[in-house]
């Protein structure tokens, strides 16, 4: 029997959730596997990365904005954090994949850790974690394959 306090992930958010992989999985395999414009797509692949490793600091932002029950402290930390995100995903626009990789997947690994550090300390919806973790564990997977096109 499920918990009453338990709220399904909302259809929107799971179609744009999960519509957002859309790129990285088409843009893997696209870069991996076409020899003639496999760079092109690498560089859509890291590019898009870093847009969504943005995207998700601004929820941060938002978050801080909203949540009543942070304190003032808190609530500074979050818009902070929120930030952190862009400022790694900046230079990665700029390198190699080799290079890129590491910072994108190092900044949405951060990010996650700094998901669950939040949910300790206000009320989020309970599907927002595991979305979050499935969200960006293909997300990390697609960028570290994505290392490969250049080796090819």
């Amino acid at each position: 029997m499920a918990d009453r306090n338990t709220i399904a992930l909302p259809r929107t958010v799971a179609w744009l959730g999960y519509g957002g992989l859309i790129p990285f999985v088409t843009l893997t395999p696209a870069s991996l596997l076409d020899h003639h414009h496999g760079a092109r797509w690498s560089d859509a692949l890291f590019t898009y990365g870093a847009i969504i490793l943005t995207f998700i600091g601004a929820l941060h932002w938002g978050l801080a904005m909203s949540l009543p029950d942070l304190t003032e402290r808190q609530r500074s930390a979050w818009f902070t954090w929120s930030v952190v995100p862009a400022l790694i995903a900046w230079p990665a626009v700029l390198f190699s994949p080799p290079l890129a990789a590491p910072l994108l997947v190092g900044g949405f690994i951060a990010h996650y850790l700094q998901d669950r550090r939040l949910a300790r300390q206000a009320r989020l919806p309970n599907w927002y974690l595991p979305l979050r973790l499935r969200l960006s564990s293909v997300a990390i997977i697609c960028l570290l394959a994505g290392i490969f096109a250049t080796c090819a």
